[in-house]
């Protein structure tokens, strides 16, 4: 029996995982083993650790985070890791480690697995990122990876002009997606009573975090966007906060700050995977630069207000406006939302993100399939160009 350790750090990322995990836990071929970390175990991040353990056996929760969200506070949270991963790996022997995304926090936890000649699974490699230092770490956490799973054709191409072996990279669509179609979500009068909240003639979803290459503009972004926001007539807000990236306090004060002051806004830690996903369904615009707002919203057929460089680079629906962090370019892009030709537009969008209804359940039989003592990897390519296209 295989042994699968899966890791994760944040609550985003679990909801991505959520699946994969489950299907993991139900097969009698694979032994899983969960490790929590990161902003899981932070009471200030909602200790989304305790929502894990009612579904799933823990096997490890790995303290990390410092109370600091400065450079200097993360470099240390990454040193931390690096120790602590170590004796994790030590005791668990895992035959594969699972990893998704571009966090710093992955870095020393995949670069463990390679000296401890764990082949490394990696979800969403390929994007591109260009507003954050997390673009670096995930072309660094493809070259440590031994399986790829890609959200598009697009990402699988760039994949395998890293040098990656074609044969061990897939295109299963967007984790995130799966969820659409297996959670029973909830109806509007089930979802105003999961929040304590009732939904107003017009509704936003607001998630902004920092744009780490530009940390030192973080305050002065998020400041437009809540004065864009205040601007509005007949509309409730729902903010979920800033995860534990640099400066990522800095936005969730403001935003405690801003509903201390509000009738028509709430916010919340952590939404948690099944109200995020039925909150979509009754918003009319997600807006920020949450990675959800391009990768998820279009399949709800719901606008997304892009702000900033966090997700240049991106794949993109026809649903997405991108914007500045400007107070006048955000309003005129609500009232794009709100218009008749671009509310006709959303009907027809479709997600470049879908693939796979199920990729869970693919991405298991190839987990099954590997020859674990045979995991060497060489450079993939040669003088034909082409070669990375086919």
């Amino acid at each position: 029996m295989k042994k699968v350790c899966v890791v994760t750090t944040t609550r985003a990322e679990y909801g991505l995982l959520y699946w994969l995990i489950k299907e993991i836990q139900n097969d009698n071929d694979l032994d899983l083993q969960l490790v929590v970390s990161g902003m899981h175990l932070s009471p200030e991040f909602g200790l989304t650790y305790k929502e894990i353990e009612k579904e799933f056996k823990v096997d490890k929760k790995i303290e990390m985070l410092l109370s600091s969200d400065t450079s200097v506070g993360i470099s240390k949270s990454m040193g931390v890791a690096q120790i602590s991963f170590a004796d994790a790996f030590e005791e668990l022997k895992p035959d594969f480690l699972v990893v998704l995304g571009d966090r710093y926090e992955l870095i020393p936890i995949v670069s463990n697995a390679v000296i401890f000649n764990i082949p490394v699974v990696h979800m969403h490699g390929g994007e591109a990122t260009e507003g954050l230092i997390d673009e670096y770490f995930r072309h660094a956490i493809t070259k440590m990876s031994y399986l790829h799973f890609t959200a598009t054709n697009e990402f699988k191409r760039r994949v395998i002009q890293m040098g990656e072996e074609p044969s061990r990279v897939f295109n299963i669509g967007a984790l995130g997606l799966e969820n659409i179609y297996r959670l029973n979500l909830l109806n509007k009068e089930e979802f105003e009573n999961s929040i304590n909240f009732k939904l107003n003639k017009k509704n936003l979803l607001v998630t902004y975090h920092p744009e780490t290459l530009n940390i030192e503009n973080v305050e002065n972004n998020f400041k437009e966007i809540l004065n864009a926001l205040n601007e509005l007539k007949d509309t409730n807000i729902i903010f979920t906060k800033a995860n534990s990236d640099t400066n990522g306090r800095v936005i969730n004060r403001m935003i405690d700050d801003y509903i201390s002051k509000k009738d028509n806004a709430i916010a919340f830690a952590s939404l948690g995977h099944l109200r995020y996903l039925s909150a979509l369904q009754y918003i009319d615009a997600v807006v920020g630069n949450s990675s959800s707002g391009i990768i998820e919203v279009p399949s709800f057929k719901k606008a997304t207000i892009n702000i900033g460089d966090r997700q240049k680079g991106r794949v993109r629906a026809k649903s997405i406006i991108d914007v500045n962090a400007k107070k006048e370019d955000i309003l005129k892009a609500i009232d794009k939302v709100y218009s008749k030709d671009f509310q006709a537009m959303l009907k027809k969008v479709k997600n470049p993100y879908h693939n796979e209804k199920y990729p869970s359940k693919k991405i298991v039989e190839i987990l099954k399939s590997v020859n674990i003592n045979n995991i060497m990897k060489s450079f993939y390519g040669g003088k034909n160009e082409n070669m990375f296209y086919r």
